[in-house]
């Protein structure tokens, strides 16, 4: 048998890449009620049939898995929103950042459409999550600014790239990997969002190695299931004043002498992410009494 990596699956066949082939591969019978659990990034071993044809006969155990976009055993997420047209949604941002951290995945924060954005607004977004710890990026795919750098930051690594439509994450594929010729669309006048471009997951193999994945946009994402004490700890910039806090339980919403919720006042945690926060922790509150 060979082992290969699925990179894509469509009409009930999937795509492996097994060393220089790409084998077009049926499930082997056991599999066929189980079909949704295979995702693009899983390994698997085959066996061979005529042409480039073969079954998937074993699934190896996964590094993580991410629900949304569905791939498995990746590396990081690129989390590209642009910083103007569409304006960032920086809840939807801050959902992906803790979708990413909870499977385990590192987080890469890409700014697009540099080139359209004015300096007040690119140095806001960007010093404020490099300010907290992740990683940025600020790119322009019109221009070329900062695609070298993203470029970099792929080679060698299985990557997903996630955002909601219309922020150019095809376009910044295209011009990372020149010859991809991925379909892009342009962001509606009337409802300043982006049309959906990308159809389905498909990893694609990058000249300078590794694999990443163009993912359709969406606009709206459920928060992994956690417990409320943990909801804190996907926000690092809470780190070093929670220890302060009165209580070691303190949920920074309604407890007496916390030293989050002072620090927010003080403005050394940003107002907005701290708004996030107490919604986020609604969320999760409401989501334990469900369960």
């Amino acid at each position: 048998m060979s082992e290969g990596i699925i990179l894509k699956g469509y009409s009930g066949f999937y795509y492996v890449q097994a060393g220089e082939k790409l084998w077009e591969c049926s499930l082997r019978g056991r599999f066929r009620l189980h079909a949704q659990d295979f995702l693009p990034g899983d390994r698997v071993k085959i066996s061979p049939l005529k042409g480039h044809k073969g079954v998937i006969e074993e699934v190896l155990p996964r590094t993580n898995a991410l629900v949304r976009p569905p791939v498995a055993n990746v590396e990081q997420v690129i989390v590209v929103f642009a910083l103007v047209t569409p304006q960032p949604d920086r809840n939807l941002l801050d959902r992906i950042l803790i979708q990413a951290e909870a499977a385990g995945v590192n987080p890469v924060v890409c700014f697009n459409k540099a080139d359209l954005a004015l300096p007040p607004e690119t140095d806001a977004a960007v010093e404020l999550y490099r300010s907290i710890g992740y990683e940025v990026i600020l790119v322009s795919a019109k221009s070329g600014q900062g695609v070298e750098e993203l470029r970099r930051v792929l080679e060698g690594k299985t990557s997903v790239f996630a955002g909601p439509s219309g922020v150019g994450k095809s376009s910044l594929l295209n011009a990372v990997h020149p010859g991809l010729q991925l379909k892009t669309g342009e962001v509606s006048a009337k409802l300043r969002r982006g049309r959906h471009t990308t159809r389905h997951v498909e990893l694609i193999p990058l000249d300078g190695g590794g694999l990443v994945a163009d993912t359709p946009g969406f606009s709206s994402l459920d928060l992994p299931p956690m417990q409320r004490e943990e909801l804190s700890r996907f926000f690092p910039e809470f780190l070093e004043h929670a220890p302060q806090c009165k209580f070691s339980t303190c949920l920074h919403r309604l407890e007496p002498q916390c030293a989050v919720k002072a620090a927010v006042e003080l403005g050394r945690i940003d107002s907005k992410r701290y708004a996030d926060y107490l919604a986020f922790l609604t969320e999760v509150i409401e989501q334990e009494r469900r369960y």
